[in-house]
């Protein structure tokens, strides 16, 4: 029998070893950069005509590598191709399939410093964001291939005389797999083979900025024994195949992880049926956030900033969990702005690959603006007290702001910014607070810093998130621990890394005999 899951653990980068180890694989994936990556229809390795470059975020003039661009034709190829696969695939053992997924994890946590130092050169991510990154993808390889196998289990009914009654859970059939550029791995893997431990195919179209790690987690699974045509590489522009991929008759199911505006368009182009559709689409959705830390007036000051700090900051605020609002008590408000300034002021900004790092780039050039402009706004819409300039010129560096006297209805208190932007809005009282973090239009995370037992009580059946933190951060969620999905506009609440989200990807069949 398996051992219960255990989450990995995080590499202690203050042993010297650790250090070298890393540093050495910075240099190995270094004396790889620049190469070419394929399509993986079924079996076919295929280049293209178009292709895109991938870039470091960290240096822009220094490239990643080159990935092959689909089209709508590649597109349907692929389809058809996870389709065939399909046949097959369904009828394999869970318990083989499972071990596919375990097999990943024993590759993957081989080279755990070798993909953290392709998400620090691609995703722009720090020492300790990349390790944690690969941690979590073996986490939910592990965790999927332990929940499927228990699926697969005999399901507890209530027996009838004479009648023998089974639960079985089914696949459904061809998957769309879209994660996103912020957990390059861990949301991919967990995604595809959430959706491949359950008995689906899939057409993965990774997202563009780190297209390269997704093409080294492909080639794991070949490795790893997973058949050709179980997962299919397919890079490619949004606007070139994304609507296509979604639409398509033979399209069951569509996963995704990313903003707002392209989540909404996914259900509602799912929703329209197709000729010849013989199901309705099943939409699984992770649509963003806009978070809130709470800092009541008798709480720990130097935890709530550690917290807000943490959450804020970390990988420059792209993550849909981090802390983009704190909402203080008007007696400590001054206070905890003066305590969460002085640690942001202590962070380090610079290179991914340097060990000193807190604070790296931006993604790319679009979030870059983007982020900019928000700077701007927030100058109109409160005071700047930290930050709100760009970093070095060779990469896309902002420094990590912090905006105070913002109104709650400010639009940098209400947008999903995805970047190192943090409002802080004062509140009268607790329930002034609770009606402050609960007045978006999203519902992910939040989080409570508070000694009152009453006050917890009170938020934990007020405040409306769907991951809700008590003296902690908001970020940070381990598989198996806090399973991890939201509210409203923040998706469909799938809860990724808990005992339900497989049950996404499959259909019941109850089967009943009569003796």
């Amino acid at each position: 029998m398996r051992e219960p899951f255990q989450n990995e653990p995080f590499t202690n980068f203050a042993i010297t070893d650790n250090i070298y180890a890393f540093q050495e694989a910075l240099r190995q994936v270094e004396s790889e950069l620049g190469q070419e990556y394929r399509l993986k229809i079924g079996p076919d390795q295929i280049e293209t005509i178009t292709k895109r470059k991938s870039i470091n975020p960290s240096d822009v003039k220094q490239l990643i590598g080159i990935v092959s661009q689909a089209d709508t034709a590649l597109a349907h190829k692929a389809i058809l191709a996870a389709a065939a696969a399909f046949e097959e695939w369904k009828r394999v053992s869970p318990f083989a399939r499972a071990r596919v997924l375990y097999k990943a994890a024993a590759l993957l946590r081989a080279r755990k410093h070798i993909f953290s130092a392709w998400l620090v050169y691609e995703a722009g991510k720090n020492w300790a964001e990349a390790d944690g990154d690969t941690a979590e993808a073996i986490d939910f390889l592990e965790y999927y291939g332990r929940e499927m196998e228990r699926l697969a289990e005999r399901q507890p009914l209530i027996t009838t005389a004479g009648e023998d009654n089974e639960l079985v859970y089914i696949p459904l059939g061809v998957g769309i797999i879209i994660p996103p550029w912020n957990f390059p791995l861990a949301i991919l893997a967990g995604m595809t083979m959430a959706a491949v431990a359950a008995g689906n195919t899939v057409v993965l179209k990774p997202a563009s900025a780190t297209a390269v790690i997704a093409a080294k987690f492909v080639e794991l699974l070949k490795e790893a024994g997973l058949p050709d045509g179980v997962v299919n590489f397919l890079p490619g522009a949004g606007n070139e195949v994304g609507d296509f991929l979604v639409e398509h008759p033979l399209t069951r199911f569509i996963c995704f992880t990313g903003s707002r505006e392209i989540g909404l368009r996914i259900n509602e182009k799912a929703a329209h049926t197709q000729q010849d559709q013989k199901w309705i689409k099943r939409v699984i959705a992770e649509m963003g956030g806009k978070d809130t830390i709470i800092v009541d007036e008798d709480a720990d000051l130097d935890l709530a900033a550690e917290a807000i700090t943490a959450s804020a900051f970390g990988y420059s605020g792209q993550k849909c969990s981090a802390c983009s609002r704190a909402v203080v008590h008007e007696l400590v408000y001054d206070e905890v702005i003066e305590k969460v300034t002085a640690r942001t002021k202590q962070l380090r900004m610079g290179r991914a690959h340097e060990q000193r790092t807190d604070i790296g780039p931006v993604i790319d050039e679009r979030a870059y603006i983007s982020v900019l402009k928000y700077i701007e706004v927030g100058r109109k819409e409160g005071i700047i007290v930290q930050g709100g300039r760009t970093g070095d010129s060779s990469g896309y560096y902002i420094e990590p702001t912090i905006i105070k006297d913002v109104s709650p209805y400010a639009r940098i208190a209400q947008e999903e910014i995805f970047g190192p932007i943090l409002a802080f809005i004062k509140a009268a009282n607790f329930d002034a607070a609770l009606d402050i973090a609960n007045n978006t239009e999203y519902g992910l995370t939040g989080a409570v810093i508070s000694r009152n037992r009453s006050r917890l009580e009170q938020a934990r059946e007020q405040f409306h998130v769907g991951n809700l933190y008590f003296n902690r951060k908001c970020t940070g969620a381990l598989v198996g621990v806090h399973p991890f999905g939201g509210f409203h506009m923040s998706g469909t609440d799938s809860k990724a890394g808990g005992r339900d989200y497989l049950l996404l990807f499959t259909q019941g069949k109850v089967i009943s005999e009569r003796f």
